[in-house]
């Protein structure tokens, strides 16, 4: 009798762990940026970086293993551009229109509260979960690097920021200083487009 029970239990977990879904492919996903070679502002807790280039070759080859989120403002999306294959833009910051900074001559941003509320519904919905590499890219890599690190608190283990961002960083000299030309998504030789998704707009305002 005990051995028939044994049996059947083997039998049934055999059987449900046949029925469960299939383990999602571990992801390869390569590297040359390192903590110690970016500025602290750049840094995330997560400690895993991309450049622009790198996270379109991820993409490229992974993507329906990985999930790619613009975290830049709308209006940054609409009128500077963005990368087709993000899965949401959901913006880290939204802009304070009450508040002027005058160092940087522009509105203030404020941390949106409703970032990590909508970044798990988004995830449940791709049904992915807390070990899915996730790639967060903003303009230069500030923003990303503190979606990541948010990220990470939350308990997701492989969330990544795209340390030159959509934009790339500033020239410090010749005919384009100050422009950002240098690096990142837009300069990479990577698709991008004005053309927007609205569906993948996950807040607007």
């Amino acid at each position: 009798m005990k051995n028939r029970l044994v049996i059947k239990i083997v039998v049934l977990l055999m059987l449900a762990c046949m029925a469960a879904p299939v383990a999602s492919f571990a992801v390869d996903i390569q590297t040359t940026v390192t903590k110690d070679t970016l500025k602290k502002k750049k840094q995330s807790e997560s400690n895993k970086y991309l450049t622009a280039k790198e996270a379109y070759k991820v993409i490229k080859e992974n993507a329906a293993e990985v999930l790619f989120i613009d975290v830049r403002t709308v209006a940054e999306v609409e009128f500077v551009g963005w990368a087709p294959s993000v899965d949401a833009v959901i913006p880290y910051m939204t802009n304070d229109f009450d508040e002027w900074d005058e160092k940087k001559h522009r509105y203030q941003k404020v941390i949106n509260g409703d970032f990590p509320i909508i970044f798990e519904e988004l995830v449940a919905a791709k049904g992915f979960n807390k070990n899915t590499p996730i790639i967060f890219i903003c303009r230069s890599g500030t923003r990303s690097g503190k979606a990541a690190t948010l990220a990470t608190k939350l308990g997701y283990t492989q969330a990544y920021t795209v340390v030159d961002g959509f934009e790339g960083a500033k020239a410090k000299d010749g005919i384009h200083k100050g422009h950002r030309v240098v690096n990142g998504w837009k300069n990479s030789g990577a698709p991008w487009s004005y053309k927007l998704d609205g569906n993948k707009i996950l807040f607007n305002q």
